[in-house]
């Protein structure tokens, strides 16, 4: 359960209540605008991963993502967006200068990043010339800060950098048609010729020069789980209506209702089982390694598999249970506003998503087995 979050007047509850109606507007225009970004910064989802340092209020990773779960059963374009309020952590590998500099207006900051394809950056004297186009940019409409990805060097062990401009350096493309998470905005971000000082670079996942317990769990591994929660928000939407329509809907061939077919009432039994066992081992696991962190300790490698496992089993059995609903529901889901068949779509998302794909039981299983995992950044 999620307890009433409450600041300056405004509740979750109204928050949610204001989602309900205005989701399809977002739906429509392809992206969550701003002032209902200003709306999530008002419930502190866009502090929730700040320094403390810097007047943030960080919030353990179970909490926050029991909120965008929450936000997701309203809208999961909405909970995506809302999900990368999560996404300060990485900013905690810049310097603290740097920092200071993007918190110098408050804490509740939203940070976009479009990071691939990497795109070469020509070194310059103080930093980096960048220049490119990026896909992928989750949230750009309403960022106060965006992100590019720069390839990376030796001192960065191979991996990439994650170059931060200001929204005026940036060009937003709208190029953004799908059939899942239509409202993400997750729109191109183009760069022409911007020079980026190197102590505005940052390795995604890098060592932080915070020292703060949220910034010792596993950056990477919390990337997956705040998606993979969102589709677990999306299948909590869908069991919802295929409860409350069971008792309701009748075909037109003049069959039982639904809720009077055995198949129905076993598939969703048998959805709301998985759901919540999904669940369940997610936040479980995520619990774990807090209590890990909070008391000094660093998160082993099993269980930054087992955070990158549940995560991508919580996506997978969102899934699974929103195709299942569909399936059981008759002639109706075939209407393209159907909400089924707008949560398939939504659905669909996080399970495709690099973070929580197949790959992941594999490169999970190995280190489970005491071998290397078989995907790179999977820590």
């Amino acid at each position: 359960m999620v307890h009433t979050l409450q600041a300056d007047g405004v509740t979750f509850e109204d928050v949610l209540a204001e989602l309900a109606e205005r989701r399809v507007e977002f739906r429509e225009q392809r992206y969550v605008p701003k002032d209902f970004i200003a709306r999530l910064k008002e419930l502190g989802i866009y502090r929730a991963a700040t320094p403390t340092r810097f007047g943030g209020q960080p919030l353990a990773p179970a909490d926050f993502l029991r909120r965008i779960e929450r936000i997701s059963a309203v809208d999961g374009s909405t909970g995506w967006v809302a999900s990368f309020g999560s996404a300060l952590v990485y900013l905690a590998a810049l310097p603290l200068e740097t920092q200071a500099e993007i918190y110098r207006d408050g804490p509740d900051v939203a940070f976009a990043g479009g990071l691939f394809p990497v795109q070469p950056a020509e070194p310059t004297e103080t930093g980096f010339l960048v220049d490119g186009r990026w896909k992928f940019a989750s949230g750009c409409m309403g960022a106060d800060v965006l992100g590019v990805g720069i390839p990376g060097d030796e001192t960065t062990a191979g991996k990439p950098r994650t170059a931060v401009l200001r929204p005026e350096q940036v060009e937003i493309v709208q190029e953004w048609d799908v059939v899942g998470m239509r409202g993400t905005g997750s729109f191109d971000l183009v760069v022409r010729g911007a020079e980026v000082p190197r102590e505005w670079t940052f390795i995604r996942g890098g060592t932080p020069t915070v020292d703060e317990p949220l910034y010792r769990y596993p950056t990477i591994a919390y990337a997956a789980q705040v998606l993979a929660v969102v589709g677990a928000g999306v299948a909590r939407a869908a069991l919802d209506h295929a409860e409350a329509v069971g008792a309701g809907y009748a075909g037109v061939t003049g069959a039982p209702k639904l809720a009077d077919r055995p198949y129905y009432r076993t598939a969703v039994a048998g959805a709301e089982a998985a759901l919540r066992s999904a669940r369940a081992w997610f936040y479980e696991v995520s619990n774990e390694v807090w209590e890990t962190v909070l008391a000094g300790d660093e998160a082993t490698d099993e269980q930054n598999a087992q955070l990158r496992l549940s995560s991508a089993h919580l996506a997978k059995t969102s899934s699974d249970v929103v195709a299942g609903l569909l399936e059981v529901s008759g002639t109706a889901p075939i209407n393209t506003g159907h909400p089924l068949q707008l949560l398939h779509g939504d659905a669909l998302v996080p399970k495709q998503h690099a973070f929580l794909g197949p790959s992941m039981y594999d490169a999970a299983g190995a280190v489970l087995m005491g071998l290397p995992p078989t995907t790179p950044g999977f820590r």
